[in-house]
């Protein structure tokens, strides 16, 4: 019997694998899901050079900055349960080919809205690939000791991939210009296509869950607006003096004024 289930389990593994040792496999996830963790902070210590060469205004330089980091969190959940559907490999691949021709047209843009669009598509191409890498990996480990091992090496290089990015982002910015930070994505991801394409298997969800795409796509809108809101207060955008958001202000500082005895007991509402 132990013979037997050694032999379906090893079985299992091979099917998993798809020809590929497993481990190879789990490389080519972990260096997918470093450049997606390494752009969203690469970008940080090239701000002043953008700043000097693009000429953005206060709010669109914080949506150069901010926009990969909130479309790829947006979209996560839409795109892991698209890659279920129509293949987790090929929603890699294709966010693999996005993220390269995103990340060139970054390196070229020259205003602050082709910036812009840019690196949204980068967000794109990050949600296509980052929950495909973690379902893949699942796929490929059906032993939960080596299952759990291999998700902690995952998670480990998304935190290094955060951290490494802004000393890769000073190290090129010292060597050549801002573009480069966005330049050296296009080999890797050159690279990672034909080894994707041949070493990562195909696997698909069952499909007997409802896709929710109304809910997703309501989901992304929402964190857009509320982001939105508050990317305009912080720049000053339509907040003037008697905006309404300064008189709520003003208003609770003079409530919290008299309530304390120095306005007489009695609140007092600015106009």
């Amino acid at each position: 019997m132990s013979g037997t289930t050694t032999a379906a389990a090893a079985l299992r593994r091979r099917a998993a694998g798809a020809g590929a040792n497993r481990w190879v496999v789990l490389v080519v996830l972990c260096v997918s899901l470093l450049l997606v963790a390494v752009d969203a902070t690469v970008l940080h210590v090239a701000v002043p050079a953008v700043t000097e060469d693009l000429r953005p205004g206060g709010m669109e330089l914080l949506w150069i900055v901010d926009v990969y980091p909130l479309v790829c969190a947006s979209l996560l959940i839409l795109f892991g349960t698209l890659g279920d559907r129509v293949g987790r490999r090929r929603v890699l691949l294709l966010g693999y080919a996005l993220f390269g021709l995103a990340s060139g047209l970054a390196a070229l843009a020259d205003n602050a809205q082709v910036l812009i669009v840019a690196r949204a598509l980068l967000g794109v191409g990050g949600a296509m690939i980052m929950p495909a890498t973690l379902s893949i990996l699942r796929q490929v480990f059906p032993d939960r000791r080596e299952r759990a091992l291999a998700i902690g090496i995952w998670s480990a290089v998304a935190a290094v991939g955060a951290a490494v990015g802004p000393l890769l982002g000073g190290f090129l910015l010292e060597h050549f210009w801002w573009g480069s930070v966005f330049l050296v994505n296009i080999p890797l991801m050159l690279v990672s296509l034909p080894v994707g394409r041949l070493l990562l298997p195909e696997s698909k969800g069952d499909g007997t869950g409802p896709w929710d795409v109304v809910g997703a796509l309501m989901a992304a809108a929402g964190l857009f607006g509320v982001v939105l809101g508050v990317k305009r207060l912080g720049a000053g955008s339509r907040c003037g003096a008697c905006s309404p958001c300064c008189r709520w202000w003003r208003a609770r500082r003079c409530w919290s004024v008299s309530s304390d005895g120095s306005g007489g007991g009695r609140t007092r509402w600015w106009t």
